[in-house]
């Protein structure tokens, strides 16, 4: 029998825990699989823990891991993930069931077709705050001009994964991750589902601006050349005054000695540019030295060997 593990990362539900843990069971009556359900305390203020006891208490199916204090949702998928490796496929759902468990057996259905990775995505930003939606579509935006592996406007970490999938995970030793990113970049034959916008039931999201701002970021910064931008711009800009220079004092509006100056400050502008482009350029060579990701990751071969 197969085994599947449901990993809930969980930061003051309180009110969740116990409704997400009634409606979730209800869609993993499948007698191919033997599943648990994780859930991944990330250091909550409130009751989160004592209701999760709980429900372990009166079913051994339900595990749990507990933070010293708040980690991160990333680190407690993180967590999850290591310690679901013995699984044949995992589920990494939210707690405040805004992220819909009825999908879980169109999930296994996929799974069962071929797909490694079954992910999930918003199929529309209705619903949302409008300036979160205008700050999420530029930032997808962005991300994807700059990566050479794009992720799906509203894509979310809701997602089945084989455990060949999970061991490549753990394989990349990137202390900040953005687990988006990761797996898009390991590859492997993958599906989307999509769903319409769910509100919170209970409680209030624990996602500020502030804090969608540095993990947008550093999604950006772990996958991304963004920053080269900068050194190109400059280069841009210098090259544009250093016309326009020109053109003035074709005009007579620059006098001879001004013309000099200027041009002189350009060129050294031009000349700093791209030097700061060549450090860019290094330091991003450098960084991907030091993440220390697998140069490959194999799927299949004919000698059944794989990473």
């Amino acid at each position: 029998m197969k085994t599947l593990t449901v990993i809930v990362p969980a930061y003051n539900e309180e009110k969740n825990v116990r409704p997400f843990y009634d409606e979730v069971i209800l869609f993993l009556n499948n007698h191919e699989y033997e599943y648990d359900i994780l859930y991944i305390n990330d250091g909550s203020k409130d009751s989160t823990l004592s209701e999760i006891k709980k429900i372990a208490a009166m079913d051994s199916r339900v595990r749990y891991l507990s933070f010293s204090r708040n980690f991160g949702k990333e680190a407690a998928m993180h967590a999850g993930l290591e310690h679901s490796q013995e699984s044949d496929a995992v589920v990494i759902i939210d707690c405040d069931l805004q992220q819909p468990p009825f999908l879980i057996p169109e999930m296994i259905k996929s799974y069962e077709e071929g797909y490694k990775i079954v992910y999930t995505k918003g199929r529309s930003r209705k619903g949302e705050p409008k300036l979160r939606t205008v700050f999420a579509n530029l930032y997808y935006r962005f991300y994807n001009t700059y990566t050479d592996q794009p992720l799906d406007n509203g894509a979310k970490d809701f997602q089945l994964l084989d455990r060949q999938v999970v061991k490549a995970y753990l394989s990349i030793k990137d202390n900040y991750r953005f687990m988006k990113g990761i797996f898009s970049w390991v590859g492997y034959k993958r599906k989307c589902l999509e769903y319409d916008f769910i509100p919170r039931k209970y409680g209030k999201s624990t996602w500020s601006f502030k804090t969608l701002f540095k993990y947008g970021f550093n999604g950006m910064n772990q996958f991304s050349n963004i920053m080269m931008v900068l050194p190109i711009l400059s280069i841009l800009t210098g090259i544009i005054l250093l016309f326009a220079n020109i053109i003035l004092f074709i005009f007579n509006i620059f006098t001879l000695p001004i013309f000099i100056v200027t041009m002189e400050i350009n060129l050294l502008w031009i000349i700093l540019s791209i030097l700061a482009y060549g450090g860019f350029y290094l330091i991003y060579g450098l960084r991907r030295q030091t993440l220390n990701r697998p140069i490959y990751l194999i799927d299949e071969g004919s000698d059944d060997s794989k990473n």
